[in-house]
């Protein structure tokens, strides 16, 4: 059996011998080259075109970000990133990074795991991200993660999606692996002030995902935040309300609620979670969209707000980083329409729309 080839990147020689000795204990990997820095990872991506590669954002040299762009211009080759930095501005870093091309993420070993624990997460982390067919990043197109523009809509195809129905009073997003991306894609395309509440549902875990929302805000210039449990859905009217890390995001009676319910589909948030609470809620006002993701969260919600009469649209497999949410959702004959993710963003603005966020009575 061929083994999974992998190149090492980690600036600390003890962190590095230790991912190299995790991946060597497994007979399915085989470490073939370690770098300290950024520009010597990109030197032997290009040398030893290794599977898969494990990487730290911060570097001597070239930092894991500027490495991420050289390598998903150059030699794609997917990308795991590894890392401890958890402050706004490195966290920024990984999310450009994971817009760049970068698949996933994983935290380092914080030592007080019980054995074995994140050994095991790291390897199949690793095993997981191999198997993923990644695409050459063109610096130009990299370039504009970094810029705050926003490009103007795609225009519907004919016949117009959710023509002859009621109006539109609430858009759900759900994404997983490359998922930043593809959000950036869809949200730029929206309109600013787009009039009616945009509710996401991200996999990225914490700690990871403690300071996305103001990443996305920057990245797309909608106003990005966390709701709070209780609040009034037509509050964000013209906002973009994202669940938070480690918590299911709900609605009823025309709020949200937080809720630390088991994860669904090992994911916590999950997509099905708010799908099927908006479906419940909202009926045939829902506009709802499944994009690029591992796995088959968000397929049974969507199909729920598609039988509710709700507009239902899944990321086709071209422009899919993964595809595997959205193919889950065409099998289930939950998508009423497969778009590439250029096209997303426009149909959904160009719905017909409620002139509020919400008919619905509040007390």
């Amino acid at each position: 059996m061929r083994r999974i080839r992998v190149l090492v990147v980690e600036d600390s020689l003890t962190v590095r011998r230790r991912l190299s000795e995790v991946l060597d204990a497994d007979p399915e990997f085989e470490v073939v080259g370690e770098a300290d820095n950024g520009k010597r990872a990109v030197e032997l991506c290009h040398l030893l075109s290794p599977d898969v590669i494990t990487l730290d954002m911060i570097l001597p040299v070239m930092t894991g970000l500027d490495a991420t762009e050289q390598i998903m211009a150059h030699c794609p080759t997917p990308i795991l990133v590894v890392s401890s930095s958890y402050n706004r501005g490195e966290l920024f870093k990984t999310y450009d990074a994971l817009a760049a091309g970068a698949v996933d993420v994983l935290e380092k070993p914080r030592g007080d795991e019980p054995d074995g624990e994140w050994e095991q997460r790291f390897r199949s982390a690793v095993k997981l991200v191999s198997r993923i067919k990644v695409i050459t990043h063109p610096r130009a197109r990299l370039g504009a993660y970094g810029r705050v523009s926003v490009p103007a809509p795609v225009r519907a195809p004919e016949p117009r999606l959710g023509a002859g129905r009621g109006e539109t009073e609430i858009v759900a997003l759900g994404a997983s692996t490359g998922g930043p991306a593809a959000l950036v894609t869809v949200l730029r395309a929206l309109p600013i002030p787009f009039p009616l509440p945009v509710i996401i549902v991200l996999h990225l875990d914490a700690p990871f995902g403690l300071a996305f929302a103001d990443w996305l805000a920057q990245q797309t210039r909608h106003q990005v935040s966390y709701p709070a449990d209780g609040d009034l859905v037509r509050s964000f009217a013209g906002r973009v309300a994202m669940a938070p890390p480690g918590q299911h995001l709900t609605i009823a009676s025309r709020r949200f609620y937080l809720t630390s319910a088991p994860p669904r589909h090992s994911c916590r948030p999950s997509i099905d979670v708010l799908f099927e609470s908006v479906s419940r809620e909202y009926g045939a006002s829902v506009a709802a969209a499944l994009l690029t993701g591992m796995g088959r969260d968000g397929a049974a919600g969507l199909l729920e707000i598609r039988k509710a009469g709700g507009v239902t649209i899944a990321q086709d497999e071209t422009t899919s980083v993964v595809y595997g949410m959205p193919r889950e959702a065409v099998l289930l004959g939950a998508a009423e329409r497969v778009l590439p993710l250029q096209s997303i963003g426009g149909v959904l603005a160009a719905l017909p729309r409620s002139g509020e966020g919400s008919n619905g009575v509040e007390s």
